[in-house]
C-alpha cells in the first residue's frame, strides 16, 4: 500500500513540475515569437532522457540555427493517450499556439483502446485548437502498433493518421519513430523509448515535414 501511494506522490510530484516548467517556457516566449506547441506522450516527453535530448528541443535547434523567431514548447506527458492530451487541451490553449505539432494515440494503441476512440479525441484536439486559434497549422505525427496488437487492429490503427490529415488538410509525419521503432541500439532497454541518438533520427523525421511548415510561416 505504501509504496503504491508513494508511487501516486510521485507521478503527481512530476506532473506538477512539468506543469510549473511549461508555464515557464510559455511566459519565456516574446510577443514576436510564434509558439510550435508539442503535444504528445513520452516520446514528445523524452522519457528517460534530459529534457534538451528530446527530439522537441532538437526541433529548437534547427529553428535557431535559422534564425527563424519560433519558440518550442514541449507538452509532452508519459503515459498520456488521446483522452489524456484532449483532458489538458484547454489550459494549454489558455496561451497562443501557432503550430500545433500533435503526437498522440500509441498508448492508446498498446492499451488496444477502440480505434474509434482514438480517431474522436484527436479530432476534437484539432477542432478545439482551431476554434481558439483559427490560423493555427497543425502537424501530425503518424504512429504504429506493435505486431502483437493483431494485423487487423494494427492495419485500422495505422489508418487513423492520414485519414485525419487528408480530412483536416494537415501535413502528416507518416510515422514519427520511422528508423528508430524496432531498432535495439536506438532505444532503451525497454526497447519502447528512444535513446538521445535515436531521438535526433524523430527530429529529422519531424523536420522533414514541419520545416516547410515554418517556412512559409517565416516568409522566407
Amino acid at each position: 500500500m505504501m509504496t503504491t501511494q508513494l508511487s501516486r506522490f510521485t507521478r503527481l510530484v512530476e506532473r506538477t513540475a512539468a506543469a510549473v516548467t511549461l508555464s515557464l517556457i510559455l511566459m519565456s516566449a516574446t510577443p514576436t515569437q510564434g509558439v510550435i506547441l508539442f503535444l504528445g506522450d513520452s516520446i514528445t516527453a523524452g522519457y528517460g532522457l534530459d529534457l534538451e535530448q528530446a527530439y522537441p528541443a532538437l526541433i529548437q535547434e534547427k529553428i535557431d540555427a535559422k534564425r527563424w523567431q519560433f519558440k518550442v514548447v514541449n507538452a509532452g506527458q508519459s503515459g498520456d493517450t488521446s483522452a489524456g492530451g484532449l483532458s489538458r487541451l484547454n489550459w494549454l490553449l489558455r496561451n497562443r499556439v501557432d503550430v500545433l505539432v500533435l503526437e498522440l494515440g500509441a498508448n492508446d494503441g498498446l492499451r488496444g483502446l477502440p480505434v474509434e476512440t482514438t480517431r474522436k479525441n484527436i479530432q476534437a484536439i484539432m477542432d478545439r485548437t482551431k476554434t481558439k486559434y483559427p490560423g493555427a497549422k497543425i502537424v501530425i505525427a503518424g504512429m504504429k502498433v506493435p505486431p502483437n496488437m493483431g494485423r487487423e487492429y494494427g492495419a485500422e490503427f495505422e489508418a487513423i493518421y492520414p485519414a485525419l490529415a487528408k480530412k483536416n488538410h494537415a501535413p502528416l509525419i507518416p510515422f514519427v519513430l520511422e528508423g528508430v521503432g524496432g531498432v535495439r541500439e536506438l532505444n532503451l532497454p525497454d526497447g519502447m523509448h528512444p535513446t538521445a541518438k535515436g531521438h535526433q533520427i524523430v527530429a529529422a523525421n519531424v523536420w522533414k515535414v514541419l520545416e516547410p511548415v515554418l517556412r512559409s510561416l517565416s516568409h522566407v
